[in-house]
């Protein structure tokens, strides 16, 4: 969705803007694009493969600072290139990037056999195939019922601790082939292995935690009228993203019965956006994005700096 998402930035050509999950750089490149040349893109990810792809892809563009990291500490990492409070715009993309998806050694797709790895920093933290080792089932089918909305999330983990008991459990092809041989039913056009693999994946990445930290510390670091945009791609995401930017808009709770004006309640952003979805020729192009929701939402220009 990047013509959307530059579209919902409304990109000034002075502005100071930060990528923060940079991937392969197509968000970062469709803002430099419009961009002059006192502008300037801070572009941040804790994949170090996507980190050595940023610098030399962008080793001789000046207005390009590339910061390994979750975007989880961006005010951290703002705070230390000098940056804090003075962005203009902040993009938050969500998905998974092709290559981490298409690499088997990565350990995210059920349709590639590699290492149980998942972890988005393949040097930090503990790996799916680690995390399996010791989690208890009902640990276990707690994570696939609340991050993977798996039905099926008790016979699921069941499972995968037998297998893991016989020593079986040895890589995405055999996590992913356990899956399928005990799930009943299928959704149509569905991998059975789908949600597992997306709760295991977001759970040792610790994906919501990181979601619910960023978004405050994003809105604290943008100007009055700045603008933040997320992009994400399945319904537990997307749900914190409203709620968060619907309370963002409503200021502070007064209780309804007390005579206090608009000013007074105090509004983080103005009125959130509609939501998009893409259009259905991107989807047609790259299938991936289907599921893709972007909101977008501007802070009040009445805000604090």
């Amino acid at each position: 969705m990047v013509k959307e998402i530059v579209e919902a930035l409304n990109i000034k050509p002075d502005g100071i803007y930060v990528d923060a999950t940079f991937g392969r750089g197509g968000h970062t490149r469709a803002i430099l694009e419009r961009l002059g040349p006192n502008g300037r893109v801070l572009a941040i990810d804790r994949d170090p493969a996507a980190c050595r792809y940023a610098r030399e892809w962008m080793a001789l563009e000046p207005r390009l600072t590339i910061v390994q990291a979750s975007f989880a500490e961006l005010a951290r990492v703002l705070e230390e290139v000098g940056l804090d409070r003075r962005i203009t715009g902040i993009v938050l993309d969500l998905g998974m990037s092709s290559p981490q998806l298409d690499d088997p050694g990565r350990g995210f797709s059920f349709l590639r056999d590699g290492p149980l790895d998942m972890r988005m920093d393949p040097t930090s933290g503990e790996s799916a195939a680690q995390w399996l080792t010791h989690v208890e089932e009902d640990e276990l089918a707690r994570v696939l019922r609340e991050l993977g909305e798996e039905r099926f999330a008790r016979r699921i983990a069941r499972a995968i601790i037998v297998a893991r008991s016989n020593g079986m459990l040895s890589s995405t092809g055999v996590l992913a082939r356990v899956v399928e041989d005990c799930v009943p039913r299928r959704e149509p056009g569905k991998h059975p292995a789908t949600r597992t693999f997306q709760a295991i994946r977001m759970h040792v990445n610790c994906e919501l935690d990181q979601l619910e930290s960023v978004l405050p510390q994003a809105l604290e670091m943008l100007i009055p009228g700045g603008i933040l945009v997320v992009v994400s791609f399945h319904s537990l995401e997307d749900r914190r993203v409203k709620r968060f930017l619907r309370e963002a808009a409503s200021g502070y709770p007064y209780p309804p019965e007390l005579p206090v004006t608009h000013d007074q309640i105090c509004p983080q952003i103005e009125r959130p956006r509609r939501a998009r979805r893409p259009a259905a020729g991107e989807v047609s192009r790259n299938p991936r994005a289907r599921s893709a929701v972007l909101r977008s939402a501007c802070k009040s220009r009445g805000a604090s700096p």
